[in-house]
């Protein structure tokens, strides 16, 4: 492989996942989906944002993978899942049901943590007749529900007009991101990552997000940033806890406050300091602890063999 889709050392490594298997979504897409950890233990399904993939979540998968069954899987077009033939949050949901359905068993709940667009996924689902039956908490990572482009602050300026017609060419921008260079570095921690991360957390971020074709990429901004999923929060009944990074420029706290005043039942906001918008890179123990706590609270350990929906070849 001429580039590299992720880094290949150090606890931002992705574990080989034990299982894979591929769910199949409403429309046929065919999603890339892996199973770590011990098969009768609580089942946590880890849903990562925009340009990113399953190796986003390297840290919570290997911490994880002793004591739950971790269930990771590429949302459409990134990774090792193909473009589909539609993006939008329709999309998203069924994508989930469709992971939800293949990997755990009738009445088997979980916690699902979601990331970024990761949890747009989960609000987008959240009405899902598959996402709550299998829902038993929620932890949301560095989302929000709308407005999403009007209130970044990747721009430096105040906001107004012209703040949002010039993130929307950033974030909205087809050209491509190219090799991972100290440039590429400086810009990607600039925009998505808090002062304190490290240069171990920017090359793991940078590998991920440079791996995202730039097509996908593009797509999927526009979802971004026409989206609108104030209804699908409303709807979200389970538990679910929120964590946000104050330095956050993508999506910043303004919009887990929003979030937390609108769910039927938030168990509270976590806001970091000096965190930015890759919270599960940038305070991974915290994060994984959030999940290790809501499993505790929420997940009964089930006592049935789960058979998985088609085994990849």
């Amino acid at each position: 492989m001429s580039r590299l889709t992720h880094v290949a050392s150090g606890p931002y490594a992705p574990p080989a996942a034990p299982r894979e298997l591929t769910a199949v979504s409403a429309d046929g897409s065919r999603l890339h989906v892996e199973v770590h950890g011990p098969e009768r233990a609580p089942a946590v399904v880890l849903a990562h944002g925009w340009t990113c993939s399953t190796a986003f979540w390297a840290a919570q998968i290997r911490d994880l993978a002793a004591d739950h069954r971790v269930i990771a899987y590429d949302q459409r077009g990134h990774g090792r899942t193909p473009a589909g033939p539609a993006c939008g949050t329709d999309e998203l949901a069924d994508d989930l049901e469709a992971v939800l359905g293949a990997t755990l068993a009738p009445g088997e709940r979980a916690v699902i943590a979601g990331h970024s667009m990761g949890g747009m996924t989960v609000m987008a689902a959240s009405s899902r007749p598959a996402f709550r039956a299998h829902a038993a908490a929620v932890l949301l990572c560095s989302t929000g529900s709308s407005r999403l482009v009007a209130e970044s602050t990747v721009v430096p300026i105040r906001e107004g007009r012209a703040r949002t017609w010039l993130t929307r060419r950033i974030l909205g921008s087809r050209a491509p991101l190219g090799p991972v260079t100290p440039l590429a570095r400086r810009i990607l921690k600039y925009g998505t990552m808090g002062p304190a991360s490290s240069p171990e957390m920017v090359e793991a971020c940078a590998r991920i997000v440079h791996a995202c074709p730039r097509t996908v990429r593009h797509a999927w901004s526009h979802v971004l940033d026409l989206l609108d999923l104030d209804h699908g929060v409303r709807e979200l009944r389970v538990p679910a806890e929120i964590v946000v990074g104050a330095a956050d420029r993508l999506t910043p706290p303004v919009h887990a406050r929003s979030l937390a005043a609108a769910l039927p039942h938030c168990l509270g906001v976590t806001e970091l300091p000096g965190i930015g918008h890759m919270t599960p890179v940038e305070a991974p123990d915290l994060v994984t602890g959030k999940i290790r706590a809501l499993v505790a609270a929420h997940v009964t350990i089930p006592h049935h063999h789960v058979v998985p929906a088609e085994e990849s070849a």
